[in-house]
């Protein structure tokens, strides 16, 4: 992040390192038997990886944990115990042994404050994922990139981000612009390389090579003939879209003059994204156009936009779309995004949004807040929570202050039971009993009731008939 982004950035210290609350960590030593650890599962070992990892449980174990299991089941010691071992086998010879453990990792670090832990290994973990990425295949590349992001987050703006971003830089942008290289990857590393460089760079020349980069990737999908009206997706729209995110992502942080260039050069090419047949492309370009407009009116108040006719007509289009040929989900979807655009562009008003994370609340009252929090959110998944409540460094990128110290009770009482967690799905079931039980009940009200006049009609004849007799 340039200088001018981070002047407020706090001094990280030490202070990001040794938090309660965390990732779950169950490992055995190779040779004996640890402190308050399960031995290895029989489920988890391979004749591949045994003789390498034998002493550690599924790296994926992370992510379906959590950071509660920590607290209750785990200590600080058993987890970096099993971090240690997940390094390790990040230089194993079976990719797939590799690939979990970057995965385990990442898991970790989107779950836990790990500062220290993380300073003291970063050249160690910054070698491995420079190694992944240069010799491994898609998914172990993709495993790689995603850790390089959330390392970039553990860490924050400082010397060290800045390394791994120049160590691992020049291999993204190679992996980004290679054509041969697996579309699932580059899409990844477009990513990484955007929220990398949004914290890290301090050097606004490699912030302009970074956002020149991304936007050789996105610009492919403009449209290139006058008289097209759609623009057809292919699997490249994938990568188009990670790279327009993550352009919009840096263009955020861009000085003046820089803005004013990028707003000259794409106001005019963006809007025919929105005719794209994919509807993530059309969400991600009408998100974007509403940043610019953002930038733009925060640059010049009275700024004019020649075509805003014809964009408001066709951001209207997409807000009330009712094509028959798209999926309902798409259009849902499409409808609820498109109407905050096109108020936003019109009337310059934007929906805020509350984010509530432990005790505290967030409110996200602009474009360039709400794709902030989008990218990072997408990155940490559901660890974003616990690194607004922690992470310095994200703290400070939303303007929510210092930390706020909340002792173990008051924290477990704001715990929700996996029994609340889960307890919608018990009064689903048991609204959908009720209502069978009660057409179940309508059903035979209704047969009874026809059983009952067939046989008052019955009634009716027979006397009918006895009094013909008479």
């Amino acid at each position: 992040m340039p200088k001018n982004k981070k002047r407020n950035t706090p001094h990280r210290g030490g202070s990001g390192g040794g938090g309660s609350g965390a990732a779950a960590a169950t490992a055995a030593t190779a040779g004996g038997q640890h402190r308050n650890v399960q031995p290895f599962s029989d489920e988890d070992a391979s004749i591949e990886t045994m003789s390498h990892c034998s002493g550690y449980s599924d790296p994926s174990s992370f992510a379906e944990d959590g950071p509660e299991v920590l607290d209750e089941e785990g200590t600080q010691e058993d987890l970096e115990y099993k971090l240690k071992g997940l390094i390790d086998l990040t230089l194993d010879k079976s990719a797939k042994t590799r690939q979990a453990a970057l995965e385990g990792i990442k898991n970790a670090l989107a779950s836990k404050m790990l500062y220290e832990f993380i300073l003291e290994r970063r050249m160690t973990l910054t070698d491995s994922i420079e190694r992944c990425l240069k010799k491994g295949k898609s998914d172990e590349q993709r495993a790689a990139a995603a850790l390089a992001s959330v390392l970039c987050i553990q860490l924050g703006p400082g010397i060290e981000s800045e390394e791994v971003l120049k160590t691992l830089g020049p291999i993204l942008k190679k992996i980004i612009c290679d054509g041969t290289a697996s579309i699932q990857a580059r899409q990844t590393c477009a990513t990484c390389f955007g929220v990398c460089c949004f914290i890290a760079t301090d050097d606004i020349t490699e912030l302009y090579s970074t956002l020149q980069c991304l936007e050789n990737i996105f610009t492919k999908s403009y449209l290139k003939e006058k008289d097209a009206n759609v623009i057809c997706s292919t699997p490249n729209t994938v990568l188009h879209i990670s790279s327009l995110l993550a352009w919009t992502l840096l263009l955020s942080i861009c000085p003046i003059n820089e803005v004013k260039k990028k707003l000259e050069m794409h106001f005019h090419k963006l809007p025919s994204l929105l005719s794209s047949d994919d509807v993530n492309m059309r969400i991600a370009a009408g998100e974007s156009l509403a940043l610019l407009f953002e930038l733009a009116r925060g640059i010049e108040s009275d700024f004019f936009y020649e075509d805003m006719e014809s964009l408001t007509q066709m951001l209207r289009a997409l807000a009330t779309d009712g094509n028959k040929h798209r999926a309902k989900v798409d259009k849902r979807k499409q409808r609820s995004v498109f109407r905050d655009i096109l108020r936003a562009v019109e009337e310059r008003d934007f929906p805020t949004e509350t984010v509530k994370f432990g005790p505290e609340r967030m409110y996200i009252d602009c474009w360039v807040k709400k794709h902030t929090y989008d990218t990072f959110k997408e990155v940490l998944g559901s660890g974003m929570q616990y690194h607004l409540q922690s992470n310095e460094f994200l703290r400070n990128v939303f303007e929510l202050g210092p930390p706020v110290m909340v002792d173990a009770a008051t924290l477990k009482t704001m715990k929700i039971s996996r029994f609340e967690r889960v307890g919608f799905v018990f009064v689903f079931s048991r609204t959908k009993c009720t209502r069978e039980k009660w057409s179940q009940r309508f059903d035979s009200a209704k047969l009874l009731s026809v059983e009952f006049c067939f046989l008052v009609m019955l009634q009716i004849q027979n006397s009918c008939t006895k009094s013909i007799e008479i």
